[in-house]
């Protein structure tokens, strides 16, 4: 895999159908993110294409961020939005001990339940998480990723539904965190933005962006 994948912000046309059709149907907006990714993938696309994306929404905007080793935002819909297209590789190269960072995710906590004696060899299901348990979760994350959290703020997230056949077993609580950190290890978070944190990621969680703190 290509080490240094790329991201495209696409600022979203609000009068588009798809647009419109995605924002409301994550299933949809996951079918439409993967087709900026090359065919013939294999079995798992999504994987091999290392695709993680989110969307931020403001009062006035939504901008869709995708991230992949390989991004072609012409196979998109017609007018679906206008998009910016760059390496990640400078960003990689500035990631050293001790730099303070700006961050955001979304992110989609949970656990699996334990299962009684009797339920022994089966698989608990898994349960979102939220409040404080969602922030240690995330913190618990945060720390193994390479990142030493001094904010996190979340903001609870209203998730276009997944519709279809294979995803009414999923659970969704996403949370958007944002806050600072210090870096701690470098290469933990280069991998932690490469592959994504948590689950979700087919729904938009686990896409972690940062920018350089700025200082008063």
């Amino acid at each position: 895999m290509n080490d240094h994948p790329v991201i495209a912000r696409i600022r979203l046309n609000p009068h588009s159908r798809d647009v419109q059709r995605d924002l409301r149907d994550a299933t949809q907006m996951h079918r439409t993110v993967m087709r900026m990714v090359p065919d013939n993938l294999g079995d798992a696309p999504r994987q091999h294409a290392g695709l993680l994306y989110r969307v931020d929404e403001s009062d006035t905007s939504s901008t869709l961020l995708v991230q992949a080793t390989q991004l072609d935002p012409a196979r998109l819909p017609t007018s679906y939005g206008q998009a910016d297209v760059k390496s990640l590789a400078p960003m990689f190269t500035a990631l050293r001990k001790g730099l303070a960072v700006r961050y955001r995710i979304v992110l989609n906590p949970a656990k699996r339940e334990r299962l009684c004696l009797e339920e022994k060899g089966k698989r608990g299901r898994i349960v979102p998480l939220s409040g404080a348990d969602a922030d240690q979760w995330w913190l618990r994350r945060a720390t193994a990723a390479g990142l030493d959290l001094h904010v996190l703020t979340p903001t609870s997230m209203e998730p276009a539904r997944p519709r279809g056949r294979d995803t009414p077993h999923m659970r969704h609580s996403l949370l958007r965190y944002d806050g600072t950190a210090t870096v701690t290890d470098p290469d933990a978070l280069k991998d932690a933005v490469i592959h994504g944190v948590g689950r979700g990621k087919p729904y938009g969680a686990g896409l972690l962006s940062l920018a350089p703190a700025t200082t008063a």
